[in-house]
Order: C-alpha cells, then structure tokens, then sequence
C-alpha cells in the first residue's frame, strides 16, 4: 500500500560516484543532508557501477545515469562525476561540484579534454549548480563562462559527531595534526617549519617518499595514521593540541570547522577558500613561507590569550556550516526545480 505522505514530498535521486575504501566524504555530507530532509523528500540513491577510472568506465557510467534518471524527479549529481549529466534531460539535473583542482592540475590537451568534460559540458547540462565554496564558484565561471545566477554557494556541513572536547592546551610538547598528505596539502613545508618546535606531528594520509625523507632530515618526531574512520578521525582532534590545514589549495577546507567544533585551534592558509571558510577563527599563514608558517605554529604554542580567542570565535563560526541550515538551503533548490 502506497504511503499518502511519501505521494506529497518532493523526490530527488542522487547520484553517486563509486567511492574507494576509506573515501566518502563526498557521501558522508548528502546521508547528512537526506536524514535532515526524510520528512519532506523522498530520495534514493544511484550509486556508479564503475570506478572513475579511463574514458570507458565514464562513458559506461554516462549512459547508465541516463538510464536512471527521472522526468519527477530532481536528478541530483553529488560531486566527482559531473559528466552524469551529459545525456540527462537538463530540466531535472542539478550540479554539486567540490572543487576544479583537477582541470589545474592538468596541461595541453589533456587539460582541454578535462575541462570540458567535467566543467563546461556538465555545467551546461544542468539546471542549476552548486558550489561548495564562493572560490569555487568563482572558478567555475572563470573555466565554463557560466552566468554567476545558475551557481548558488551552499558550503558543507560539519558532521555532528565532532562535539566539543575542552583539553588543557600541551605547551611543552603539542600534538599537531596534519590533515592530508597529498601534494596541496603542503607536508613537506610544515615539517621544515616545526623543524625547531618541541612536538609530536600525527600526519593522517599515506606518506610518499618526499615526505619520509623530510622526516627524517629534520629528525621530526611523528606517528602516521591512514584509512581512519569517522569516529577515529573525531579521537584524533580530541587528542591534538593544533590541527594543522596549510594547504596551497583547497576547494572548501573542512578540518577548519571541524577544529572548530571540537574547540581546537587551527592553522591554515590566508589563500583559496580557506579564509572564507575560517573568518575569524582560524590562525592564517602564508602557505608558501617556511618562516611565516612557522610564526603561526609558534603563535599559537605561545599566546594563550590568542588560542582562547581562536576558539571562542569558532563556537560562533561552526554555526554557519549547521547541518540542518544547509540541508534546508537544498531543500529550497530542490522545491525551485520543481516549480519552474
């Protein structure tokens, strides 16, 4: 028997790639916003068959999105795979996207070649897009010469396992936590700029060579982590003194909110979005300055005043990124499609 309540709320299917052992960030933030919305949306979800790997598994997962999207419903791509869209009717298909790191990153032909297939046609092909950050919206119209008015900033929301947890601040030996260790993530510079420093440095991500070597010219003291889940990433800010996020690039920066959720403090970088994530609540560096970031770092061991100021200001700060506020900010999206 059909349920007269689920005939009245509006239906979005999101689509999804096929994520790696260990990597669902992207899928953790739209569960989030589908637990915030069970009341007024009937969703379901469309996982990729295919990893994102070569030219053929995208065609293959192109053509099976066209095949499971619906005329009633709003066909939601979540991120990663923008190219979804290509044989989707746009009317119905509404765009998240994360970051363009990987046209940046890119040179030639190669770069055309991923530009347009993850920027310009997908972003063509959509009703409406989303974006994570107002950098990457700006970057969006700056590779696609999209209108800025299809392009609508929602941010991510911090998940709301990471609860405060006061801790007496570690001035003799702090506990630095570094976030990442893929090449933006700037580890070989933040290692050279603790070199002095009296810490432990937890570094979560595989360590490459560069890194291991860094490591050991400086003779850093250091544990690495890999593969966490969410309840063991959440353990790893309750137990660190500073959370360290100096990226050169970054399409959002969720260690910053969730540094401020837990009530840590934060250093990360004065470029990207990394600011407009922040505001006021997070120690700023320039990523690029072995020297300035390593005034940042001594800052925040030093001033106490400043680290008590760090984390009032991030109490407010968290706010913004409220799961519900930014579930009921898709909501709205979700009700324009609908009605136009």
């Amino acid at each position: 028997m059909v349920n007269p309540k689920s005939e009245t709320r509006l239906r979005v299917i999101h689509f999804q790639r096929k994520a790696r052992p260990f990597n669902f960030s992207i899928e953790s933030i739209f569960e989030n916003v589908r637990s915030h919305l069970k009341d007024k949306v009937a969703f379901s979800v469309k996982v990729c068959s295919q990893f994102n790997d070569g030219y053929f598994s995208k065609l293959s997962n192109i053509i099976e999105a066209a095949f499971r999207q619906k005329k009633n419903a709003v066909n939601h791509i979540t991120g990663e795979v923008n190219f979804l869209d290509l044989l989707m009717r746009k009317k119905n298909v509404l765009l998240t996207i994360h970051d363009c790191r990987y046209v940046e990153r890119k040179k030639g032909i190669e770069k055309a070649i991923v530009k347009w297939l993850y920027l310009k046609a997908p972003v063509k092909k959509a009703a409406l897009v989303t974006a994570v950050s107002e950098t990457t919206k700006q970057q969006i119209i700056c590779f696609t010469g999209c209108t800025p008015d299809k392009i609508m900033v929602i941010p991510v929301p911090v998940n709301e396992m990471f609860k405060p947890a006061p801790k007496n601040f570690n001035k003799k030996c702090p506990v630095i936590l570094q976030i990442g260790t893929g090449e933006n993530k700037n580890v070989l510079r933040i290692i050279e700029a603790i070199k002095d420093i009296n810490c432990m440095l937890v570094l979560v991500g595989e360590l490459h060579k560069a890194i291991l070597e860094q490591l050991k010219k400086n003779h850093t003291r250091y544990i690495a982590k890999s593969n966490l889940s969410a309840e063991e990433m959440y353990n790893e800010y309750v137990n660190a003194d500073i959370i360290s996020f100096v990226s050169t690039y970054e399409g959002f920066g969720m260690p910053i909110i969730e540094a401020n959720a837990v009530e840590r403090v934060v250093i990360t970088s004065g470029i990207s979005s990394m600011p407009e994530v922040g505001h006021n609540a997070a120690c700023y560096v320039n990523p690029y300055d072995v020297d300035d970031i390593k005034k940042g770092f001594l800052k925040l061991v030093e001033n106490d005043e400043y680290r008590g100021m760090l984390i009032a200001n991030g109490r407010l700060n968290k706010l913004r990124f409220d799961p519900q506020r930014i579930a009921d900010a898709y909501y709205s999206i979700y009700q324009k499609m609908v009605l136009s």
